[in-house]
């Protein structure tokens, strides 16, 4: 097994060697190809980048980034120093965890269940349904949740009851979960029903002919093919924990559930567009954005980790 693996490192090692003799050999195409693309990213990501100095500065629209004041840290002091700092990074880690908790086994779950359906026609027309709710604009969605949640909307006539459900900070995370998840799970269960329908099929049909139940079968033939796309999707979502979509919070937000929907997101909106304080939510989004490469880091080295080491 030991030389099996050491064969096997020296050969891709060779083949590692031999494709960069192939780009050294024919670098002008990769320049020529990769030339408008490189300076798209340039132009449009890495430049706007320069913004990030207004976070160290008392910015001044008419001086400009490089003529405003520095005032290095001060901005960061006086977020993190806020009474209402905890708050806000609370408000914004529960509702990105719990979404990830709730959130994420659900597309893989649908994938799962699709995959036992052996009628095509009556498959895809369950996809249709489940995948039609991703094309609804988060607006109108929200707009949606606040007509169903209303005191005389059909949630509260079903049940018999009168609540302002979106007055309620109590409430807020499961309507803002929930909704998402109606709203995405179809779509995100694409990738898993896809890498289901590569699944051995031979490996399928042994399980069956030894008696494996559904159960057994999900475990040990159907999850091992989708393995590392969940992986990769796992990394992906947690290391975007902390960006939550500015629209639906914002759009769903009340002066009733505002101490459990005000997030950093919605806070740099409200001080930076609205009070003007430029330099301020800079800071504060510059911080939002440091946290998310931190965990985007801490879940990769951990995944590595759960998988002995091995990259991904």
């Amino acid at each position: 097994m030991r030389t099996f693996a050491r064969k096997k490192t020296v050969s891709a090692k060779q083949t590692m060697r031999q494709k960069l003799a192939y780009v050294r050999k024919n670098w002008q195409l990769y320049v020529i190809f990769l030339m408008p693309a490189l300076l798209l990213t340039i132009i449009f990501k890495y430049i706007p980048m320069s913004g990030v100095l207004i976070a160290f500065e008392d910015y001044n629209v008419i001086e400009g980034i490089f003529g405003s004041e520095w005032v290095g840290l001060e901005y960061f002091k006086r977020f993190l120093s806020s009474p209402d700092f905890m708050n806000y990074l609370l408000n914004t880690l529960k509702l990105s965890a719990y979404g990830l908790l709730w959130g994420f086994p659900v597309p893989i779950i649908l994938a799962l269940l699709l995959n036992r359906i052996r009628k095509v026609g009556l498959r895809k027309n369950i996809q249709l349904l489940i995948y039609a709710p991703n094309f609804i604009s988060v607006i109108v969605l929200c707009g949606m949740v606040r007509m169903f949640l209303s005191p005389v909307g059909p949630i509260n006539q079903v049940l018999g009851i009168n609540t302002n459900w979106m007055a309620m900070p109590e409430a807020f995370r499961t309507i803002y979960i929930a909704s998402g998840i109606w709203q995405g799970a179809g779509w995100a269960s694409i990738m898993y029903t896809a890498a289901l329908s590569n699944a051995s099929k031979d490996l399928e049909e042994a399980a069956i002919v030894d008696g494996a139940n559904i159960f057994q079968q999900i475990r040990y033939v159907e999850l091992p093919a989708i393995k590392n796309i969940i992986v990769i999707q796992f990394i992906l979502q947690a290391g975007n924990i902390m960006s939550i979509g500015f629209e639906k919070a914002y759009a769903l937000q009340t002066s009733m559930n505002l101490p459990a929907s005000e997030i950093l997101s919605t806070y740099v909106y409200r001080i930076g567009l609205l009070n003007g304080d430029y330099g301020y939510s800079t800071a504060v989004g510059l911080f939002n954005s440091v946290i998310n490469v931190i965990l985007l880091i801490a879940v990769n080295l951990i995944v590595k980790k759960l998988n002995d080491g091995e990259g991904l």
